[in-house]
């Protein structure tokens, strides 16, 4: 048995209708309202209008709205029109509301925040936020389907009518939710009566319906799982936000970022692992690193930022711990429940680099500084936060991600005095700039805020500037280094025979 489109029914004219109501069910036209009637509806043209729509008293305490959308005959109402179909998707969804940012000094906040905030009685509580956009789709391929053999995700979509001898099935109506994002969300109040609505439409492929299907069960499955409403949002922004073939380009050079940034990780911690002197080593760049990366790892969990960004940065915070335990030599004892923290002792070569060091950072403090309090000073002024912690944070995270590149200076001044980079693990360093080289393309497509933009690019020089030292000091790979390996073997000479 064929399934073929109705025919008969595309001959007639079109008429679209959306309807909101607080049942999820409904048999007749009681107790709904028309907010969108578009008459002479033509499927192959995109269009997008906003209407407002009124909000009930039961959707105001917490409660649901749904949308009814209807595809039927020109002048014939939905529920006399045999040949009617219709979809149904709720406008509201329960979300916990984001934290309201004030001004910390004066107090100042939003109408709007402060509303939903005293409606939370406890601020993990959810509340009713309004989907303030509605996109629909219709499938215009006139594609004949194998009854017997019918795809399982396309069919739960159609509807069908016998004519004669043969099965019809009616247009394909379908609710693109992957077009719902929570940047679009609205707090619904106890005042609010009425509320925007953007109705959108275009004609979808049978191959891109089919696609979208998938990628919507996914999404869903992900928060069966236990994904948030953002973290679902993140995977949902891939899909919507990009191109298909840009998306396609970006998983391709994704999968080297990861490679590199798995070699990376892995020659740094082979390295460190076998470190036993801090010899040319720049101690207090190592504490920067780390101190930037926790710092980071908090602004990303104080941010709410997706799991898919937050682990990895949470293994490279502690990785970076580590390396400050070997570089510091430290060592802990347990009397009891009570721990106690050794350090080890420096060597004279030790002592003469932390003495250049130390130099490095005298001069660097006097930029350094100035620049970080200021820039704190003026978001305290300017920006509104959460809370004293939010703006402490936040304060610490731009001044790594737009001074942090002069934390990576004393290693250069170091390398300078002593006249050598043998003693830098270049493996992970040159890992690291393939992928900063990657992101520096990526910082002129992707968007990101400016402070990380310019934190890509600012990686690039300092690295510059260490093939150049490299260039300058060339390491003898001839000689014995401090784990008693050697590069280059000499050639072995025969034994003299007296």
């Amino acid at each position: 048995m064929l399934l073929c489109r109705d025919s008969p029914l595309l001959s007639l004219p079109f008429q679209l209708s959306v309807y909101t109501t607080t049942r999820s069910n409904i048999g007749a036209e009681s107790n709904i309202d028309l907010v969108l009637n578009v008459e002479d509806f033509d499927i192959e043209s995109k269009f997008e209008r906003t209407v407002n729509v009124s909000v009930p008293k039961k959707t105001r305490n917490n409660g649901t709205l749904y949308a009814y959308i209807f595809l039927h005959h020109a002048g014939v109402l939905p529920w006399h029109d045999g040949k009617q179909v219709h979809i149904v998707s709720p406008l509201t969804t329960y979300m916990v509301p984001k934290p309201e940012e004030i001004n910390l000094l004066t107090g100042e906040s939003t109408t709007q925040q402060i509303e939903a905030e005293r409606q939370t009685s406890a601020l993990d509580e959810p509340v009713s936020h309004w989907r303030s956009r509605l996109t629909l789709n219709v499938m215009v391929e006139d594609f004949v389907f194998d009854g017997s053999s019918l795809p399982a995700d396309v069919h739960r979509y159609m509807k069908m009518v016998q004519l004669g001898k043969t099965v019809h099935y009616l247009p394909i109506l379908f609710i693109d939710q992957l077009s719902n994002r929570v940047k679009d969300l609205m707090v619904i109040n106890r005042s609010t009566t009425e509320l925007p609505l953007t109705v959108s439409y275009d004609k979808i492929s049978l191959g891109k319906l089919r696609f979208w299907i998938h990628m919507q069960d996914a999404v869903y499955s992900l928060q069966q799982f236990g994904f948030s409403e953002k973290d679902a949002d993140e995977v949902k922004g891939i899909f919507v936000d990009t191109n298909l073939y840009f998306l396609a380009l970006t998983f391709f050079v994704a999968a080297f970022h990861l490679l590199f940034d798995f070699l990376a990780f892995k020659n740094d911690i082979s390295f460190w692992k076998k470190k036993r002197s801090m010899i040319g080593m720049s101690t207090k760049a190592v504490l920067w690193r780390c101190f930037s990366t926790v710092v980071i790892f908090l602004f990303l969990l104080d941010e709410q930022t997706s799991l898919l960004v937050l682990i990895p940065a949470g293994i490279g915070a502690v990785i970076e711990l580590w390396k400050v335990k070997k570089a510091l030599k430290m060592t802990i004892k347990w009397q009891g429940i009570q721990p106690k923290i050794q350090f080890g002792a420096s060597n004279d070569s030790e002592k003469k680099t932390e003495e250049y060091d130390t130099q490095a950072m005298k001069y660097l403090s006097y930029l350094l500084y100035p620049l970080c309090i200021g820039g704190a000073a003026y978001s305290l002024l300017n920006v509104k936060y959460k809370s004293w912690y939010s703006w402490l944070i936040n304060s610490f995270v731009n001044g790594v991600y737009a001074f942090g590149f002069l934390f990576m200076l004393p290693q250069l001044f170091v390398n300078y005095k002593m006249k050598s980079v043998a003693h830098l693990p270049w493996k992970a360093f040159t890992y690291k700039a393939f992928n900063t080289f990657i992101d520096d393309i990526f910082a002129f497509i992707i968007t990101m805020p400016t402070s990380h933009r310019l934190a890509c690019f600012r990686d690039d020089v300092v690295f510059l500037v260490y093939l150049y030292q490299r260039w300058l000091y060339p390491v003898d790979k001839s000689r014995v280094n401090e784990y008693g390996e050697s590069y280059e073997e000499k050639p072995k000479k025969k034994a003299h025979r007296e």
